[in-house]
């Protein structure tokens, strides 16, 4: 069956998703994700795109960009074939990292992009990484409240005030409105069992059963703890299944 064509976007606007092949992990560390973020930086000119928003997921990324001098396909396969062959060489791996053809809705309006910036930066919120959109640090959210590094934070801010500060505090108060917007994501993961759970924990945490996670030590726990919930455990379920707190969970 041949593909569905790409919807292009009149304005340029994008909302775009990457995915690791098979939903595997794309981060092991946070040095994978300063590398990928700083691939995003460098190809700005040498590809000629702005960011608007970005949130970098266990499995899989949001990127909001805007397409200037060369078009959305050779642009994401220039950050891609880039991320990959550095991630190859880190991991003496070969092969894909990402799903064949990455995701992407055209954004059209102000209205739009904006709600789709609040969708992204919420999602480490909805995964229950975290329980605050400023504590996250691998989303945009943080470059339009404090510092600009990679993302083009006055296109955004100025829609909502012409006066910066006043603009940083609409856009703050804009994030703290819960709401249940559906934008471009990736499909929904089956909840796990039990069962699937516990194997994943004896897997992840190289463990003979769910409680021993209780005795490592606490940065080692809080690291399995964070795989635990990229790899689609519940904060519920972690905690019921360790018998580890859920507000440690979830600040892990």
């Amino acid at each position: 069956m041949p593909r569905k064509a790409r919807e292009k976007s009149e304005s340029g606007l994008y909302h775009i998703i990457l995915r690791g092949i098979n939903k595997q992990i794309i981060f092991e560390d946070e040095e994978d994700k300063k590398k990928f973020l700083q691939t995003l930086k460098d190809y700005k000119d040498k590809r000629g795109y702005k960011v608007y928003g970005y949130c970098l997921m266990g499995n899989h990324i949001h990127i909001i960009l805007h397409e200037i001098e060369e078009g959305i396909e050779i642009v994401m396969k220039s950050i891609g074939a880039s991320y990959v062959y550095w991630y190859n060489w880190k991991y003496n791996r070969s092969g894909h990292l990402f799903q064949d053809r990455y995701k992407s809705e055209p954004i059209e309006d102000e209205g739009y992009l904006l709600t789709a910036l609040r969708y992204i930066h919420q999602n480490p919120l909805k995964a229950g990484i975290t329980d605050n959109i400023e504590d996250f640090q691998w989303s945009s959210y943080r470059e339009y409240v404090n510092k600009e590094e990679i993302v083009d934070t006055d296109y955004i801010l100025k829609m909502l005030d012409s006066d910066r500060k006043t603009a940083i505090e609409k856009f703050i108060a804009f994030h703290k409105d819960t709401n249940e917007e559906k934008c471009l994501d990736i499909e929904k993961k089956r909840r796990l069992t039990d069962k699937e759970g516990i194997e994943i924990i004896k897997r992840v945490c190289k463990v003979n059963n769910c409680l021993e996670i209780q005795q490592i030590e606490q940065d080692m726990r809080n690291k399995y703890l964070k795989k635990l919930k990229e790899e689609g455990l519940s904060t519920r379920q972690i905690a019921r299944l360790t018998g580890i707190s859920r507000g440690i969970v979830l600040k892990s």
